[in-house]
């Protein structure tokens, strides 16, 4: 497997770094326009080749192309990359709106190409720790999901703390509970500072289900916390990112109640019982991710985080844009992916040019000017 890496600021790297790591890549080759940035991963890792030229790294043989951009340009350069014949692997979000999302899964189709979204925290030992415990109904039906994602900083400039942060914690309730359909979001945000949001939470409301679930993502917190609590019916479980060790705890702890029909008579029952913390596989989560990239490509199947998991974290974004916009409206989805709101994005891009049988030239001033990585 030969692989390019287009954007080489803070993750690109690391991507590098976990592709070369792999036994089934037998070159990389890294991409950006910033001389210091070829030259930092040079210097890392000298086995690699660089280009500053897009359209070369487009022509040069290779089977796939990471695109580790800004957001904003995700569709651009992974749409190029389709076209050139490439395996796409996507950092998160997907893409910068449902449409552009579902015209990348058009061409991939087409042409028989995989494409791989970035959602790093489905292939960590905790995640898929939870998922099994959720599976095996050691939970019980499950009643909320909630999660917090703070920290300061760091501000970006082509998305607010939504689009931002949301989609890790997102992607790892669909992993969880990929049954629970999503009828629903309500959100509020603030900005403090420009014009993008700086603080929201969100809402999500299931179709024919009790369950609920939050989200609440701040990039103007003093402390950092990344922390999910799932509760069952039977037990309830919190999942810190931050510890270093016992990240998953298991509560031993429900509500029952001796009868619903007169809540005045009702009594409730607090059971308060033990705390286990599971053990966790250990593995670097990157790792995992470029060998199911791989694994996906050479047995012609979707990636367990492809183009439709990418598609549905988006299309939840764009309510949450949308709730936001609107007082914290409640915003369904089925209407979203039917607005011609969203469809009207596309517009900034058609003066990059991207009809195939035209001038597509990467070094456009006007595009580095706009793409910035």
């Amino acid at each position: 497997m030969k692989v390019g890496v287009v954007g080489l600021g803070y993750w690109g790297p690391n991507i590098i770094r976990n592709f070369l790591s792999c036994n089934e890549v037998e070159k990389v080759i890294g991409c950006d326009k910033r001389v210091d940035r070829l030259s930092f991963v040079k210097n890392k890792f000298p086995e690699i080749e660089i280009t500053d030229d897009y359209q070369a790294l487009l022509n040069a043989d290779i089977d796939s192309i990471a695109v580790a951009t800004p957001v904003r340009t995700h569709y651009w350069f992974a749409r190029r990359a389709l076209e050139a014949g490439k395996h796409i692997w996507v950092e998160k979000p997907f893409t910068s709106s449902s449409q552009q999302a579902q015209e990348l899964i058009e061409i991939a189709d087409k042409n028989n190409l995989k494409i791989f979204v970035d959602h790093t925290f489905i292939y960590t030992g905790a995640v898929r720790k939870i998922k099994e415990l959720v599976d095996k109904g050691e939970l019980g039906e499950i009643i909320y999901f909630d999660s917090v994602r703070i920290n300061l900083g760091l501000f970006q400039h082509d998305c607010n703390v939504v689009w931002d942060l949301a989609p890790h914690d997102l992607s790892i309730m669909n992993f969880i509970l990929p049954n629970k359909k999503i009828e629903a979001v309500t959100a509020c945000g603030v900005s403090n500072y420009y014009d993008q949001e700086n603080l929201a939470q969100l809402s999500l409301h299931f179709e024919k289900s009790n369950c609920f679930a939050h989200f609440h993502v701040n990039w103007t917190s003093p402390v950092k916390i990344r922390r999910i609590m799932i509760a069952g019916k039977k037990r309830m479980l919190v999942y810190d990112d931050m510890e270093n060790s016992e990240k998953i705890k298991v509560y031993d702890c429900r509500v029952e109640m001796n009868s619903i029909e007169d809540i005045h008579s009702a009594l409730a029952q607090y059971r308060i019982g033990d705390m286990h913390s599971p053990k966790i596989e250990q593995y670097e989560a990157l790792a995992a991710c470029v060998n199911e990239f791989i694994s996906a490509i050479k047995e012609d199947r979707q990636p367990l985080t492809g183009a439709e998991e990418g598609l549905e974290v988006v299309r939840i974004l764009e309510a949450t844009d949308k709730s936001i916009k609107n007082k914290g409206a409640y915003v369904e989805l089925m209407k979203v992916i039917k607005s011609d709101e969203y469809s009207k994005k596309m517009g900034e891009y058609q003066k990059f040019n991207m009809n195939k049988n035209k001038d597509t030239n990467i070094n456009s001033t006007e595009f580095e000017k706009a793409v910035g990585f």
